[in-house]
């Protein structure tokens, strides 16, 4: 496979006040799977108040107002390819400049001919959820006989016609233990990034399902480590900014330079994005949120350009200053490169500047 673009969201730099390195527009939540994990809990049919074409490209010609280096354009779901309009609006956001990936539902709609579709259309990512190496775990997880094995398909089509793959894996309770196993899939795929998401409970997502904070702890001290064997993928977490607090550690215990090469797992350090801070959500129906995860809104771009909601709005800007973060994560040392992650925050507490549920470190100060 061909990873020529596989640091294309790398060595950007930008004012995370100013622009995100990430827009992720949920063009619709229908979906023929029905994961016990959904924050979307999708639906098989659209929902009639989308975005329509016509508004979709406007959100795409309003993002352009974040200026140079245009925020990488992500396109998920629910499934992108409910929509009969997507290659269309791939097509316009590509000639627009922007680097444009996608993150389709392993279903029937997800084949050859839809993936060379895409390619032609200008996707310069695929990502792709596997939460199982095998297709009895996977398609439990999704609730859909077939989906491991339609998932598996469009990998290796990918692979053919040297599309990037990304391989996202959620983290709970049913999938921890067989992370390892995955692992080697991802490897054999040639995948260019392994992104764990660690589930947030909202949606269809139950607190019963994560794992405990310790396990949390465990885990990504396994990430680390396994990023110093140099896999051939990079390593990427979601809903878990402490990955890189665990990261620091496990330099510094190894005496490491920050400049020293230490496996593709610290490539998590060179942009800290975090919940609206570098990322920005638009919903199927045009509704603003610093992610997918969290259900509080900071607009409408029916109603106001997605820029000045990203840059002004009060919601936004309590979740990029750090000072104002509450418990030990407003005490820790940690807290300019991590914060925790304030989605699982205001799920399990109510309120999003509160300190992170699942983690077990004590800051320095407190």
């Amino acid at each position: 496979m061909n990873n020529s673009n596989r640091g294309f969201d790398k060595g950007i730099k930008r004012d995370f006040s100013r622009s995100p390195l990430l827009a992720f527009w949920e063009v619709t939540r229908a979906c023929d799977l029905v994961c016990i994990h959904c924050r979307a809990e999708a639906q098989p049919e659209r929902d009639t108040g989308e975005l329509t074409t016509r508004e979709g490209i406007e959100l795409i010609d309003s993002i352009l107002g974040f200026g140079d280096p245009l925020p990488i354009l992500v396109l998920t779901g629910g499934d992108p390819l409910k929509r009969d309009d997507l290659y269309d609006l791939i097509r316009h956001a590509k000639g627009k400049g922007f680097h444009v990936g996608l993150s389709p539902s392993g279903t029937q709609l997800l084949n050859g001919e839809s993936i060379g579709k895409l390619k032609d259309a200008g996707v310069e990512l695929m990502s792709l959820s596997l939460d199982g190496s095998n297709a009895e775990r996977h398609d439990s997880f999704r609730q859909v006989e077939g989906s491991y094995n339609r998932t598996i398909n469009a990998l290796n089509e990918c692979q053919t016609i040297n599309i990037p793959i990304q391989i996202n894996t959620t983290v709970t309770r049913k999938t921890v233990d067989d992370l390892e196993a995955i692992s080697r899939r991802v490897a054999e795929f040639g995948a260019m990034r392994w992104s764990l998401f660690f589930l947030v409970p909202t949606g269809r997502a139950q607190k019963e399902d994560q794992i405990t904070a310790e396990r949390y702890e465990e885990v990504m001290k396994w990430l680390y480590d396994f990023s110093r064997t140099a896999p051939p993928f990079q390593i990427k977490t979601t809903a878990a900014p402490h990955f890189r607090r665990i990261t620091i550690q496990g330099r510094k215990e190894k005496k490491m330079e920050d400049s020293e090469s230490s496996g593709s797992g610290d490539t998590v350090l060179n942009v800290e994005v975090t919940c609206g801070s570098g990322f920005v959500f638009i919903s199927h129906i045009g509704e603003v949120y610093p992610c997918g995860f969290f259900p509080l809104k900071a607009g409408d771009v029916r109603k106001k350009s997605v820029v000045d909601i990203y840059r002004d709005s009060t919601l936004f800007n309590n979740l990029r200053d750090r000072n104002k973060l509450k418990g030990k994560c407003g005490m820790c040392e940690y807290k300019w490169i991590c914060s925790g992650c304030s989605a699982r925050a205001y799920a399990e507490t109510g309120d999003y500047l509160n300190e992170e549920p699942c983690c077990t470190y004590i800051p320095a100060r407190s």
